[in-house]
């Protein structure tokens, strides 16, 4: 490789991470949405724990295989931890292997999608019907009868046995 092949190619990859840094979120989708549970940023951050906070209001994600969710076999229900929405059922719980509790159903209008283009790729973002907090993904490779994977950060969650 010649001086002025390697200073074009250089010059091409230093746009392509500028380019990719631009098209990082800010800030979340979920803040030009309207949700029946509101907060001010501030009663957010004051709120929730740092690390729920990351995820919830700034779509941030838990490292796998953190969570104490992941090993929850009790009979209860999962709600949001921003405004406590009932989410999902622990009957619907699997162990899907991934490090993240994962579900293949949540309860009738509890959750919410939108597409997420945030990472190389399109996936759909799971956030809270009421709140707007960001809760994880959906996947098309879980169980039957659903064949859905909702894969959610426990940070996200808080478990309320029956």
């Amino acid at each position: 490789m010649d001086r002025r092949h390697f200073i074009f190619a250089g010059s091409s990859l230093a746009l392509t991470g500028g380019m990719l840094m631009a098209m990082t979120k800010t800030s979340t989708a979920s803040e030009a949405e309207k949700f029946d549970f509101t907060l001010t940023d501030a009663q957010w951050r004051e709120k929730l724990p740092p690390d729920a906070y990351a995820v919830l209001r700034r779509e941030s994600t838990e490292r796998a295989g953190s969570s104490a969710l992941n090993s929850e076999k009790r009979v209860g229900v999962f709600h949001c931890l921003g405004c406590e929405q009932a989410l999902f059922e622990s009957k619907t719980k699997f162990e899907s292997g991934t490090g993240w509790p994962s579900f293949f159903v949540p309860l009738p209008d509890a959750v919410a999608t939108r597409e997420d283009r945030s990472l190389f790729g399109v996936r759909t973002e799971v956030h809270c019907s009421r709140c707007g907090g960001h809760l994880g993904h959906v996947f098309p490779d879980g169980p039957a009868p659903t064949g859905l994977r909702y894969c959610m950060n426990g940070v996200a969650l808080r478990f309320e046995p029956a």
